[in-house]
């Protein structure tokens, strides 16, 4: 960035109102692929607010026409192309495998050496004591994440509510702590910024979690895998789903949900189930897998995985979670919809969610730092009623009128509900509040 002709433009601006207009006239320029050169040219060296708005408007035409009030944020720009994602390294071939000393007996650390004979295996005391050791360097230890696996014996932190944002209207879900990290790659993925682990934990000691449950339960819930890894991404070697099914077909009362992007369904197959089991898919076009889910099963491979475990009794779900916001966005949703449901008839549908793009601000310069061409921040993007970076109200009531509406040619009675959003949002589109997991009926 040059800053310097931004200084010499505008002389009399202070380094932090250089700053904003930098990143403004950045972004601008990466957008519009205009030469930082044309877009200075064309402003007029007027006072700081005007130029701020100026560029304000053109950075976010939408919001700047249809919303009050917009809140961008500015971060100053700092990028290192020493930070970059690499895609073509989509082997999973762990280097270390380090297993807590009070886990080395458990089947699992077997199961990974066996699967990565290569690998070097280490006994650590525990995996909090290698943390307090291990000096923390940020988006190089993620990118390397997938070289270190831990296999930990766990003994807290085995179930807790959905984190919902603030102000959000909850859906009551319960997540199943079950490992910690994932061998996909995807652009907007919070782990990212949220990670303070420079590899992936997998507990070895699953019955500890069944035995806990028993205390946690409560009749009716939903509770399932897939909030801070994949579920299956690793199924044939971790073998969770097996023991998962099993243990919860003495739970009739409760629903258990696995949620991945993955193909990896040949032990969810082989596994007897007592029908409260639900196998749910993460969905986006083509085009958004192509270029946001690195490394994923593509679209079509996971609506036939879905299909085969319809076929074997299994319900599914999908979560339509983030929708981003491009150019053609409503095409390429419907063909993304109209696909789905040429596969599977909505009675074997228990629920569809859908959710807008949406992060913490401090997610921003990694995205932008491991995936520097990519232009999922392109859209406006701008500070919510969380403080997390979202599109406008009036877009994400475009985005989600648009998907129910489609939803409706196809089910008028499908259990569908919205992921972290504030309650207006829910009654402008006359959806009723979340209570105890009550569906939306379309």
């Amino acid at each position: 960035m040059r800053f310097h002709k931004i200084k010499l433009k505008f002389p009399d601006f202070g380094i932090n109102k250089i700053q904003e207009l930098s990143r403004l006239i950045y972004e601008i320029s990466r957008i519009e692929k205009a030469p930082i050169e044309d877009i200075l040219d064309s402003l007029s060296p007027n006072s700081f607010e005007a130029v701020k708005k100026e560029l304000l408007k053109r950075r976010f035409p939408y919001s700047s026409t249809h919303d009050n009030g917009l809140r961008p944020y500015l971060p100053k720009i700092n990028i290192n192309p020493a930070n970059t994602f690499d895609k073509n390294n989509s082997a999973f071939n762990p280097k270390k495998i380090l297993v807590e000393k009070s886990a080395s007996s458990f089947s699992l650390a077997n199961r990974f050496k066996e699967f990565f004979p290569a690998a070097r295996y280490i006994e650590i005391p525990s995996l909090k004591t290698f943390i307090q050791g291990h000096r923390q360097s940020g988006i190089t230890d993620y990118n390397k994440r997938r070289d270190m696996v831990f296999i930990t014996n766990d003994k807290y932190d085995f179930f807790k509510k959905c984190p919902c944002t603030k102000k959000a209207v909850g859906c009551g879900y319960n997540i199943f702590n079950l490992g910690f990290g994932c061998i996909f790659d995807c652009t907007y993925c919070y782990l990212q910024e949220y990670a303070n682990v420079p590899g992936l934990v997998f507990p070895a000691n699953i019955e500890r979690f069944f035995d806990e449950f028993r205390n946690y339960k409560r009749r009716g819930m939903r509770i399932g895998t897939g909030e801070f890894s994949d579920s299956l991404m690793l199924d044939h070697i971790t073998e969770y789903s097996q023991d998962i099914i099993d243990f919860f077909s003495s739970h009739r009362d409760v629903i258990f949900e696995f949620k991945t992007k993955s193909e990896n369904i040949s032990n969810i197959l082989n596994t007897k189930h007592s029908g409260n089991i639900v196998i749910s898919w993460s969905l986006n076009p083509q085009a958004i897998i192509d270029d946001n889910e690195f490394f994923t099963a593509s679209f079509n491979k996971r609506i036939e995985s879905a299909k085969r475990c319809v076929d074997s009794g299994y319900k599914v779900g999908f979560h339509f979670d983030p929708v981003i916001y491009f150019s053609g966005w409503k095409d390429e949703y419907e063909k993304t919809i109209d696909l789905l449901f040429s596969s599977i008839k909505p009675r074997h549908i228990s629920w569809i969610s859908i959710g807008t793009f949406r992060f913490r601000p401090e997610l921003k310069p990694i995205i932008e730092n491991r995936f520097p061409d990519n232009e999922i921040l392109n859209g406006e993007l701008l500070l919510g009623y969380d403080n997390k970076l979202r599109y406008p109200d009036s877009m994400r009531l475009d985005i989600y009128n648009f998907l129910l509406s489609v939803f409706k040619r196809h089910a008028k009675n499908l259990p569908i509900y919205l992921c972290m959003e504030e309650s207006s949002i829910w009654k402008n589109l006359n959806l009723p509040n979340f209570t105890n997991g009550a569906w939306h009926k379309l």
